[in-house]
Parts: C-alpha cells; structure tokens; sequence
C-alpha cells in the first residue's frame, strides 16, 4: 500500500512507515495534475502547511484512507471534504507543543528586553547599553488568548517564574484553569488587565482578526506575543499601535501571508520582534511529529483507533482492546437490523447494557451506523456515518445501562421510523466470541458473518423440514439453525447460518409456502 508524502518530514517518520511495510514515496515538489496522480493510487497522504488538500484533490485519491498533518494546523485541509468522503484527517498536536511554548517563551523575553535590537545594535559596533530599559516579567499579568495544550504549556512556564495568569478560552473548565493558577476571564477583561498578551488560539471564521485596532487598545502599556497562526492579529493595526506608543513591543512568529511581504508594516516598527515561523522548528519537536503522524496512518491502514483523528470518533489506546470485538459486532447488528426492515428509517438507536456501557463508545455506535447505512451509501464508514445520518435527518440516539440480563455485556441496534422497527442484539462468548442473540425479542444464537436466512412464519408443524427441504434442493447447506416463537401456535422466528448465497428465486420458493409470513437472505460477508 502506497503512502504519499507531499511535504518534507523528518527521516524518522518515514522509517516507521517503511518499518510498518508500506511502500513510501515522496512527491515534495508535486503540483497540479502531478500531484493529483502521484495520489491516485494512496491510501495514506501526509502532509505540512505546503500542500493543499481540497476536494478536488481528495477526488483524485479514491483509495485514500487517511490525511496525516506532521503539525497542529490543518487550515490547508478540507475537513469538510474529506468527511464527505470518508477520509480520517490527523494531526499531531502534542509533537511541538513544547517547542511552540519554549518559542513563545522566548519571543515574550525578546520583546521584553529588546534582545534582537541591542544585538543588530552591536553587530553594527554601537554599545548602545544605555538605549535599552527592558521590562521584567516577575510580577506582571500574562493575558493568555486560548489554553489549549500550548497556552497551558506557556501557563505553566510564566507561571513559574512569578507571573500572575488570567485566560480567554470559553472551551476550558473553569476546573482545569484553576489547576493551573489561571483565572478565566472574557477576552476585554484579559486585555485590560494583562501586561503581556500570548495567543494560541487556531484560525478559524471567529479568530480571523480577533485582535484588532479596538482589542489592542486595551492592551495599552503592554505587549503582544502571538506564536500560533497568522490573521488572528490585524498586522497593520498592531504595527500602528506599537509605532505609537500604545503597546511597548510585539513579537510575532506567525503572518496572514506567508512568506512575510517585504512591504509589511511590521518590518518598520524597530520594537516589532519577528521570526519565520520558528515554532515547531526544533530537531525533537520536528522529529515527534514525523514519527507521531506516521503511527496515526499505521493505526488507520490497521483499521486501530487513530487517536488525534479530527472527524472521526476515537478511543484511548489502552481501552480499545476492551471494545475492539464489539465493533464489528455492531456493525453487523446494523446490517442484520437495516436488512430486515421494511419501513422508511428516520431513528437509528444503539443501547448499551453491562459491562460494555462502562466504556467510551463513539466508535462502537459509528461502526453501528455505518452496518446501518452500508446498503446506501457507497463509500460509508465511521468516518462520515453521523454526517450521512445528518444529511438524511435521521436522527441518533446512545443510551447506557450498567444493568443487563443474562450476558455481561450487550450491545442492541434498533431502527424505526417511529410506528414499527427492528431490534437486534449481540453479545460476545467467552469473551471475544460474538453472537447475535436477539432479533425482534426473539431469543436466537446466530453467527454474525457468512450467509443468513431470517424465516417468520406461523407456529406450525412441518416448517422447519420445509425450509431445509427447499435449501437442500438448491444445493445451500445449512450450517447452524436457532428458532425462536412467541407462543405455541402464535408466530416464530428461525435464523440460518449457511454456507452459500440464497438466490431470489429460492426465497420466492419459501415465501410461497402459506405458512411463511416473511423469509429474508442477509449477505454478511466483509467485501465492499
């Protein structure tokens, strides 16, 4: 399986993937229609900020299984599109985290004490010792703009050497601020107060321009820091303010435009410090996130929880051997559910009941859904199957219950337009053994893969022998059978387990039988 790499990572990343057994190439200088083949025949592309993956060229890769971005950003990817599409889109946010937080760090220094000018200063041959009054951070409010996992690496660090914290992030428990000696605030608040403004926020339609002409106004006397992405900070109103006097300094590793325009303000403010975004630029950070990306695209191609997937729903590594059995249980409770109803589908609802219902199981209910929708939807996984629900205004409902019957756990589909549905349950033997054990409250003990029969059909003699008969007939060997009733004489539910396919004309042969309310062949096997 090919894997593509599109921007330049470190060498330890794609000695993984080779180590994994996947046929790596890397296309750094591919564009247009190059690139569009070089991806043609990808299961996996990884990429950094230089390549853009839209729609057009996710069309181009119908293979693909997964976007990793060696970085945190992911501005230059489509998630949409990809959803759309079925495709995981991963990032590796803990690999330069605390390359971002030891910049950010040391940009607010910079600014601070004017350590690139005193040195362009005397580089030049000026000792210019008396031209430069810095500002100590000890004792001075840090405004931190977002505390995600970079903020709260900045957070700890400041905090440490006496600064006073307050945030902005209406994402943050007001718990984990606590944690760590941040006050929350909103965001005008922490301007007013804050003699030095560091900003981690990502680059969304809210952030663009977040820090304007008005926001930096509050910040009057102090400084600004921003190491995170460019068009958060309106580069010309910070550049004015700063000429102006109403900031003492800004320090910015991150542009709108990239490279940074020779022409930009900021370039003829002298207390303006800049860098070409350095952030992530660290052997180790670059390194962590090569290699944390390319175990992302191995656990996706090995059908493994992806764990910094941004669309698609994951599990802690250490708790997916616990559920792994019970996906594709679920999805096969899906198909079986979606395969014997006959209604329009507008509720999709998976219960859990035992021990099952302890666990984190987003990636059990998609898997549900994607049994559920597999008949309609050509390329449906649990990537997109909530998305596909959204879009057809089916609605999808999780419930728990650490009290269930006779089995340790169990895990029910039921599909219904709101009058009628079908329920059906499985459970697993001996720990890893799954069973289908229950279709409409019938009692069964089905195997969920192969090829199966589901008979309704009046309470009477003879039934059971007629099916076989007519299977036998057309060569189909029965491998397993359960039956099921309600009461005697009332209606009953047998389930098949065989060994071949069940052509239409065969089922017709069954259905004509008086005695037959329903017979339905369910194909079970795994090929798309």
């Amino acid at each position: 399986m090919k894997v593509l790499v599109t921007d330049p990572i470190a060498d330890a990343g794609l000695d993984r993937l080779r180590e994994a057994g996947f046929d790596v190439v890397t296309a750094y200088d591919a564009e247009g229609d190059r690139l569009h083949e070089a991806v043609s025949d990808a299961v996996a592309l990884i990429v950094r900020s230089g390549t853009e993956v839209d729609a057009e060229l996710l069309d181009a890769a119908p293979d693909l299984v997964i976007v990793g971005r060696a970085g945190i950003g992911v501005d230059n990817i489509d998630i949409d599109a990809a959803t759309d599409r079925g495709v995981i889109v991963a990032n590796a946010p803990e690999g330069n985290v605390r390359a971002a937080a030891e910049h950010t760090v040391a940009m607010a220094f910079a600014a601070a004490r004017s350590i690139p000018q005193a040195h362009v200063r005397l580089k030049d041959g000026e000792w210019a010792k008396s031209e430069f009054l810095g500002t100590e951070l000890n004792g001075k409010t840090l405004g931190i703009v977002g505390l995600g996992r970079v903020g709260q690496e900045v957070a700890k660090k400041l905090g440490n050497i006496g600064m006073d914290l307050v945030a902005y992030d209406p994402y943050i428990s007001e718990t984990r601020a606590d944690q760590l000696g941040a006050e929350l605030s909103d965001l005008e608040t922490v301007l007013d107060r804050a003699d030095f403004c560091t900003v981690h926020t990502p680059l969304t339609p809210e952030t663009a321009n977040m820090l304007g002409e008005e926001q930096l106004q509050r910040l009057e006397g102090g400084y600004l820091v921003n190491c995170a992405r460019g068009g958060i900070v309106d580069e010309e109103a910070l550049a004015a303010a700063v000429a102006d006097g109403t900031l003492k300094g800004a320090a910015l590793d991150v542009f709108a435009d990239e490279p940074l325009d020779p022409d930009s303000p900021l370039l003829d403010v002298d207390e303006v410090v800049v860098t070409p975004h350095l952030g992530a630029s660290t052997e180790a950070a670059q390194e962590n996130v090569a290699t944390s990306t390319a175990d992302q695209v191995v656990a996706a191609l090995n059908e493994e929880p992806v764990i910094n997937a941004l669309n698609a729903p994951s599990v802690d590594r250490a708790a997916f051997p616990r559920i792994r059995p019970y996906i594709d249980l679920a999805e096969t409770a899906g198909r079986i559910a979606v395969g014997l109803y006959d209604g329009r589908i507008n509720e999709v609802e998976v219960e859990y009941a035992g021990d099952i219902a302890e666990e984190e199981v987003d990636l059990v209910t998609a898997s549900a859904l994607r049994g559920v929708f597999r008949p309609l939807e050509s390329r449906v996984n649990t990537v997109n199957a909530n998305q596909i629900a959204e879009e057809r205004g089916i609605d999808v409902t999780e419930s728990k219950t650490s009290q269930s019957d006779v089995f340790q756990s169990r895990v029910s589909v039921i599909v219904t337009d709101g009058d009628s549905e079908v329920r059906v349950c499985g459970t697993l033997f001996a720990g890893d053994d799954p069973r289908i054990v229950q279709i409409d409250g019938y009692r069964v003990d089905a195997i969920p893969h192969g090829h199966m029969l589901v008979a309704r059909n009046h309470d009477k003699p003879g039934v059971i022998g007629l099916i076989g008969t007519v299977l036998g007939d057309h060569d189909i060997n029965i491998a397993g059978m359960f039956n099921g009733r309600e009461t005697i004489g009332g209606e009953a539910l047998t389930v098949y387990s065989l060994d071949s396919e069940v052509p239409e004309d065969v089922v017709d042969d069954i259905e004509s039988d008086e005695r037959i309310i329903r017979a339905q062949y369910l194909d079970l096997n795994n090929e798309e």
